[in-house]
């Protein structure tokens, strides 16, 4: 799963795996089981930690996503970003299917699965809030953690870059028109300093600290370098399961009291991921985009920019509202749905070059 890429390479070379590397999908469900068990033995720790916040951001998630993507952005070349220029089509397809489809998607699966499906089981009242939360996750593409789900799927990062800082350009004059279309609001407070600090923190300040390194490695050469990448390489992975532990620590009490609204809310959350993930990578394999462009395209739209869908939910609705907690299960269920895309895009990659050459 999560190093699936990183273990895929070692088999192919010969090279032996890990006791860690080849039992990793069991350490990711440990840490979720972890983190809830944590959240009940010492919630008042946890929720100290999860006060630690600046404009709803997360500091201590925060620092561990640093650690996760620092060695991500390191791998960037901006001596060759000129090369982006050549995916227009991947960059269509991402823009296409992040502002044009998911959000519209999303208040679709909503409106089916909470109004209807499952509204005899729902509480209501909060049926309308639970598809604002809904809709809220739909309209906001993710920012920090697309620089993890491509490194994992080996992609190509100059173009994850670019797409990332194209999708945030966009996000502030399409976020709050898009919801407030879908949720017939007339004026969408939109949390400029979650917006702007979120930007800042995932990408200007931990690019800024990976190019320095980059630079300093690379003056050695670069084989100090690759040596310097695969010795901190590890310490991602160590990263994201501490982050796992830590997002479901801090919500382990909702989620022990309210399982059944938890496991309802996620099912449109869920087909979502995997609808705008599958047309995104079937449109790339249709319009021949090479396979490290084709990942991270596919990542982008699939995850979610959760902190400023939360902040957007709590400002509207209230921090115990249907929409708050809706935001919350798409969290909780993100890392491990996004690890298993991961795998798949991974895995799929023999079948998805295979067409690429029928192409040819």
């Amino acid at each position: 799963m999560s190093a699936q890429c990183e273990v895929t390479a070692k088999v192919a070379a010969g090279a032996p795996i890990s006791f860690f590397e080849r039992y990793l999908t069991v350490w990711v469900f440990l840490c979720i089981f972890a983190g809830i068990a944590l959240g009940q033995i010492a919630p008042g720790v946890f929720q100290a930690l999860g006060r630690l916040e600046v404009a709803q951001v997360n500091l201590p998630v925060g620092v561990l996503i640093w650690v996760m993507i620092i060695p991500m952005l390191m791998k960037i070349d901006f001596g060759a970003l000129h090369e982006v220029r050549e995916q227009k089509h991947s960059m269509a397809i991402t823009l296409v299917v992040n502002w044009a489809i998911k959000p519209f998607t999303m208040a679709a699966l909503g409106w089916i699965f909470i109004r209807h499906v499952f509204a005899p089981w729902l509480p209501a009242e909060q049926i309308d809030s639970y598809i604002a939360g809904l809709i809220l996750l739909g309209a906001a593409p993710c920012t920090a953690m697309v620089f993890v789900w491509s490194n994992l799927c080996r992609g190509n990062a100059n173009f994850t870059l670019t797409q990332v800082a194209l999708n945030d350009l966009i996000m502030v004059f399409a976020f709050a028109p898009i919801v407030a279309l879908l949720l017939g609001v007339s004026s969408i407070p939109v949390p400029w300093d979650t917006l702007f600090l979120s930007v800042v923190m995932y990408i200007v300040i931990p690019l800024a600290i990976a190019q320095f390194i980059r630079k300093r490695l690379l003056a050695r050469g670069r084989a100090a370098f690759d040596a310097a990448l695969t010795r901190i390489g590890p310490f991602s992975i160590m990263a994201l399961l501490a982050t796992l532990v830590l997002l479901f620590s801090f919500q382990g009490g909702t989620i022990v009291a309210q399982p059944g609204i938890i496991a309802m809310l996620a099912v449109p959350i869920l087909l979502q991921t995997l609808l705008i993930a599958g047309l995104g990578y079937v449109l790339n394999r249709g319009l021949r985009v090479r396979h490290d462009v084709a990942g991270p395209s596919t990542m982008i739209g699939a995850s979610n920019f959760f902190e400023l869908a939360v902040a957007v939910a709590i400002v509207l609705y209230g921090f115990d509202s249907g929409a708050a907690l809706a935001t919350v299960v798409g969290v909780l269920i993100e890392v491990p749905v996004m690890l298993w895309l991961v795998r798949t895009v991974n895995t799929s990659k023999a079948w998805y070059e295979r067409g690429l050459q029928r192409a040819g």
